[in-house]
């Protein structure tokens, strides 16, 4: 006898507009679901795995396919009831969006209570840190090895006397010779370095250069806007004498400064002065149902509260930019985001491919089928918040509110340029699984379902899997984030930090000639 099911309790139709639902759980060919109006029914043909797909109703060749009531693609063939809706018969839809300025915009509603507190590290120049780091910056990867030796010697209990600093982290990449820096490449590694440098999570600064690089180390830190109570040092390999020399000086450069920086503590501050980053990696088909849409209500909670957050990661928005638009503050700010997306059509085709070969293979075996199902689950991060500005990668982030910075969907790389532009505190939601970190940042990582949490236990933060298990209520876990957002941002630490994940995710985005 074929199991028999009610819809609602084996799947979400998210929609009206749905011709699809999404499984809660692994359900076998054969079964029979009551679609719950007048007597219809379906019965599986196949499989259908927990996060996927499938059909409500046939489905015909060239027809869009909707989820969250939006087009997520076209049908290549035809799809009959029951059908699993995948890669195999769901093709990218081509047709051109309509893009409104501001026609969405909303009020969002002040909260009633007052305005809650983190304890933070005010710096001179008017930020708010909530870490205490001291970093060591490289102009070159010439002084990479240097710089690591040097961070080693910071690692186990070194710091123990020291409870105020939260570590010693060096800050190394593939670049800094070869690359022209007037070029585009060249501004955007020089943008990159300097938002880490001026970041209020860093209280002390070593530069180390090799002395004879196009980037020297002079130019990341002097005549630039650091912050005045930043103790900076710089020394490059070639003047100290070598890497042996060089790394017995950095070590006693930055114990020099420890002293100092430990007499900083945290104080109370207004929840306003956080700047929140927003990003995911491996997403499945819950990431817009669960962790997606439960952060966006965490950040527009910030947002109403005078903070900043920040969505990036510009090809996993495009399909969904027109929700976006539809929110922006001005037909400038719009017209920003939409030349951002055009600059990476062109970038993609170059490459010989196109937006749509986005969704990697981890979320198409989580359900995702296309970079539209994709880009509008992303989108919920952002809440409802009107768009206030759009960034530059790595650019210097001064408006408050919701804003977009232009990243690569790649995390690392993404959130290297959110941070530069000022992130205190990273949000970053994963499906499969991702072990990522962002030091000096403190990267919150929020499972999208149950499974995942359980599996990865050291590796996530928050399960909004409950969302769908119905254990809990959107609202219920964007309070939680939001209250975990303010215990962290207060010294808490997170999963990664724990794991010391963070150093080897600062990857600047790297592109342009090389000679």
């Amino acid at each position: 006898m074929p199991t028999r099911v009610l819809l609602r309790d084996v799947a979400l139709h998210l929609n009206d507009r749905d011709e699809v639902a999404i499984a809660l759980h692994p359900l076998p060919a054969g079964t029979v679901i009551d679609l719950g109006r007048s007597g219809a029914e379906l019965i599986l043909p196949a499989d259908i795995s927990r996060s996927h797909k499938f059909a409500l109703v046939a489905i015909a060749t060239g027809a869009q396919v909707h989820k969250y009531g939006q087009s997520i693609g076209r049908a290549t063939t035809m799809i009959a009831a029951g059908e699993h809706v995948h890669s195999h018969n769901l093709g990218m839809d081509d047709t051109g969006r309509t893009h409104e300025f501001g026609t969405s915009r909303t009020d969002l509603a002040v909260p009633s209570e007052p305005m809650p507190t983190f304890l933070g590290y005010p710096r001179a120049d008017g930020r708010v840190g909530t870490r205490n780091y001291v970093g060591i910056l490289t102009s070159v990867n010439c002084s990479a090895t240097a710089a690591n030796l040097i961070a080693e010697a910071f690692r186990g209990f070194a710091l123990d006397e020291f409870e105020n600093v939260d570590g010693v982290m060096a800050l190394t990449h593939q670049s800094g010779c070869g690359l022209v820096p007037t070029s585009e490449g060249g501004q955007v590694l020089l943008r990159t370095l300097r938002g880490y440098a001026a970041h209020p999570n860093f209280g002390g600064l070593l530069v180390v250069g090799l002395g004879c690089e196009m980037v020297p180390v002079e130019s990341l830190v002097e005549g630039y806007d650091l912050p005045s109570d930043t103790l900076v040092s710089t020394m490059n390999i070639q003047s100290e004498g070598g890497v042996r020399a060089t790394v017995k000086e950095g070590i006693a450069r930055i114990r020099a400064m420890l002293p100092e920086l430990n007499q900083r503590s945290r104080v109370p501050v207004p929840v306003s002065e956080l700047v929140l980053g927003l990003n995911c990696g491996g997403s499945d088909g819950f990431s817009g149902i669960t962790a997606n849409p439960a952060l966006g209500v965490a950040s527009d909670l910030l947002v109403a509260y005078g903070a900043t957050s920040v969505l990036a990661e510009t090809p996993e928005v495009f399909g969904a930019e027109h929700l976006l638009t539809s929110r922006a503050v001005s037909p400038v700010v719009g017209q920003r985001l939409l030349d951002r997306i055009e600059w990476w059509q062109g970038y993609a085709k170059q490459g010989g491919g196109s937006l749509d070969n986005n969704p990697s293979p981890g979320n198409k075996a989580g359900g995702l089928t296309t970079i539209l199902e994709k880009s509008l689950g992303a989108v919920a991060k952002a809440g409802q918040a009107d768009l206030s500005a759009v960034y530059e990668y790595a650019e210097r982030i001064t408006e408050r509110g919701l804003v977009f910075m232009d990243t690569p969907g790649y995390d690392p790389v993404s959130v290297t340029g959110i941070i530069a532009g000022g992130a205190t505190v990273v949000c970053f939601t994963t499906g499969r699984g991702s072990v990522f970190g962002s030091k000096p940042t403190p990267s919150i990582k929020l499972a999208t379902n149950s499974d995942t949490f359980n599996r990865m236990p050291d590796d996530m933060d928050l399960n909004a899997g409950r969302i769908v298990d119905g254990t809990a209520t959107l609202a219920e876990v964007g309070a939680e984030i939001f209250d975990l957002i303010i215990r962290v941002a207060s010294g808490e630490q997170t999963v990664s930090e724990e794991l010391g994940v963070g150093q080897e995710e600062f990857i600047p985005w790297q592109f342009g000639t090389v000679t």
